[in-house]
């Protein structure tokens, strides 16, 4: 059986702009251009925004990640958000995604947020995989 590959076209609000922005984030989701999504989210580029279904950290699988690996064109680096804190990721799943030549940071969602940001403004072909962080931890990023 013969599989084409899958490619899907985005039209940015700006012909040339970067991609999407993370404006701030709560314990129940993400304010990202204007759009907010409740839960955690996957951000791939150059605009689409997903729910991305895991529930925490546990729930990152070669499986929950499939989606990152099979964009066109590959994407160079996975900001990984775990949460209030940065959380130990299954060594295989790291290793299927660096195997497919995707570059991974795991970190605490507010830095994965910063991270994300930095990274689209610079327009590196980057996504992120976000898991809310606690109230502690909210910010509005925006200024």
């Amino acid at each position: 059986m013969y599989y084409q590959r899958t490619t899907v076209s985005v039209m940015q609000k700006e012909p040339g702009g970067g991609g999407v922005m993370i404006r701030s984030y709560s314990p129940r989701g993400f304010n990202i251009d204007g759009n907010t999504v409740f839960g955690p989210c996957a951000l791939l580029p150059p605009a689409a925004i997903l729910q991305w279904n895991v529930g925490s950290h546990v729930d990152v699988t070669a499986e929950s990640v499939s989606l990152f690996h099979a964009l066109e064109p590959r994407i160079e680096i996975l900001v990984l958000g775990t949460g209030a804190r940065v959380e130990r990721i299954d060594p295989a799943v790291l290793a299927l995604l660096r195997g497919k030549g995707i570059a991974v940071e795991v970190q605490d969602t507010p830095n994965a947020c910063a991270t994300f940001n930095f990274l689209s403004s610079e327009r590196r072909v980057v996504a992120a995989a976000l898991i809310p962080p606690p109230v502690s931890t909210a910010l509005d990023l925006t200024g």
